[in-house]
């Protein structure tokens, strides 16, 4: 599908020209998250609006459901089809649950891409991972055996159990273990990306496991509430929270010595990277097809393998070293 441009045309009238600006609707891509409210995600939607800003002639319409079910994500996809949007990129609650409406979506013209957390390739044209899923696995768990040099027991804090990005991260963790003896994993629990529910499980931890060094989250939501769990509990500096999140979020815990260092890719790169991808695509500028490479603006190209699926960068690691210079970034 074209982007419509805005055009000068000049017509003729009683034998003389008069020029008349018609001027078309915007693209319209829609960045669908797992739920409004997460820090994450609307850091993301800046840069989807950096990126629109750039493009020009683009609006971007962020929405999604109020809790991350793949439920309402479907409730939001069926309500884009009927406003006839121009292209999908979304953070799934579910892969499978959410890839009928999204194969709907595309059946209507709508180009679909997912990032962030994936969906069944049945559901999109390609899959855009904030950075390499290996390297994410083998980063989570490093950043907790690197403050644990004689072993000790870890616990993970995942977001819903059918999170297909936070899926993935724990087998790549699981597959390098064997890389840091000593380490054990003791549980796997479930925050469904909930702040509440999260502290509850951070809690249940502490309590099931008091040998417990520490708390693996890859969800931005569930590190900043096992933090405060572990902060409240009495146990900072005795019990690290790692895994993935935002500056902004983690400060407090990195001062309190709840975190002694987490990682996160950059969200607005990622919201960026996903709206100038859905516009390459919808314009017809690419074709998502295994080996294509992908514009996406100042984030360079992403290059994708047989799944239909590149990464975009590498995760980057936050202490109390440099934590100061992005709090007021994301």
């Amino acid at each position: 599908m074209s982007v419509m441009k805005k055009i000068l045309s000049t017509v003729a009238v009683a034998a003389a020209f008069t020029g008349t600006a018609a001027q078309a609707e915007d693209m319209r891509i829609a960045l669908v998250v797992k739920a409004l409210g997460i820090g994450f995600f609307e850091a993301a939607a800046q840069g989807a609006e950096e990126a629109a800003a750039e493009l020009g002639d683009v609006e971007v319409i962020y929405t999604g459901p109020t809790d991350t079910t793949a439920e309402g994500q479907i409730e939001v996809i069926n309500s884009l089809i009927a406003q006839g949007v121009d292209a999908i990129a979304i953070s799934a609650n579910d892969p499978d649950a959410v890839a009928p409406a999204l194969a709907r979506a595309m059946q209507r013209g709508i180009t679909v891409i997912s990032w962030d957390s994936g969906v069944a390739p049945e559901g999109r044209q390609m899959h855009l991972n904030p950075s390499s899923n290996p390297l994410i696995g083998n980063m989570i768990i490093k950043l907790a055996a690197d403050h644990l040099p004689d072993g000790g027991e870890v616990a993970v804090l995942s977001a819903s159990a059918t999170a297909t990005n936070q899926n993935i991260w724990i087998d790549e963790m699981n597959k390098v273990m064997g890389n840091y003896p000593g380490i054990e994993v003791v549980a796997t629990v479930y925050g469904d990306d909930l702040a509440d529910k999260s502290y509850r499980e951070a809690q249940g931890l502490m309590q099931s496991y008091p040998d417990l060094d520490a708390i693996i989250a890859p969800t931005s939501v569930g590190i900043v509430a096992a933090a405060q769990a572990v902060a409240d509990a009495g146990k900072a500096g005795e019990i690290n929270v790692t895994g993935l999140g935002l500056p902004s979020e983690m400060a407090g815990a990195i001062e309190s010595g709840a975190s002694k260092s987490f990682a996160i890719w950059n969200p607005i790169d990622l919201g960026y990277s996903a709206t100038m991808i859905a516009h390459a695509l919808a314009t017809g500028e690419a074709t998502a097809e295994p080996g294509a490479s992908i514009p996406m603006g100042r984030m360079g190209e992403v290059t994708l393998d047989d799944t239909n699926s590149g990464a975009m960068a590498d995760p980057f690691v936050y202490d109390a070293s440099n934590i100061a210079d992005f709090v007021d970034i994301f």
